[in-house]
């Protein structure tokens, strides 16, 4: 089996397309979007994830105290946009996360053309984002990053 498709159905079952945000007073909208994709493991299948990472060239593993496991990920927007979703899109997932990719990489887009910069867009990255992960810890509640951007748009 190639490694490319046994990739996708690892991310199936095991990864995590997400997107984030946080208040930055420093930019105009006072909203930064975070897009992420990781994965997390436990130390015996560390190995796995060293070559999730040596595949794609890019990104970082990091131990995470708080569930005492490793977890890959690659936040830059131009490794996601270049890599990442070029690899699901020849390798698609099976699985309800294909729902979450899509979204991911619309609002990826976005923020790749620099539409997070516009109100209007950023609402609407805010409104595909809520849609994503619905069992997901939300720092910030897409109801109170609304209401901060409607303040802003004022």
């Amino acid at each position: 089996m190639k490694f490319e498709s046994y990739l996708s159905g690892f991310v199936d079952g095991e990864g995590c397309f997400s997107i984030s945000f946080n208040f930055r007073q420093r930019l105009k909208l006072g909203i930064e979007v975070r897009p992420s994709f990781s994965i997390s493991q436990n130390k015996k299948s560390l190995s796995v994830l060293k070559e999730i990472h040596e595949f794609f060239e890019c990104g970082a593993i990091r131990f995470s105290r708080h569930d005492q496991t490793y977890k890959f990920e690659i936040r830059s927007i131009t490794d996601l946009v270049k890599k990442v979703i070029p690899h699901f899109r020849k390798y698609p997932l099976r699985t309800t996360k294909a729902d979450d990719f899509e979204k991911f990489d619309r609002i990826c887009q976005l923020v790749s053309a620099n539409q997070h910069r516009n109100a209007e867009q950023l609402e609407k990255i805010i409104k595909i984002a809520a849609e994503m992960n619905p069992s997901g810890k939300r720092r910030h509640p897409p109801e109170k990053l609304l209401s901060v951007l409607g303040k802003v748009k004022r």
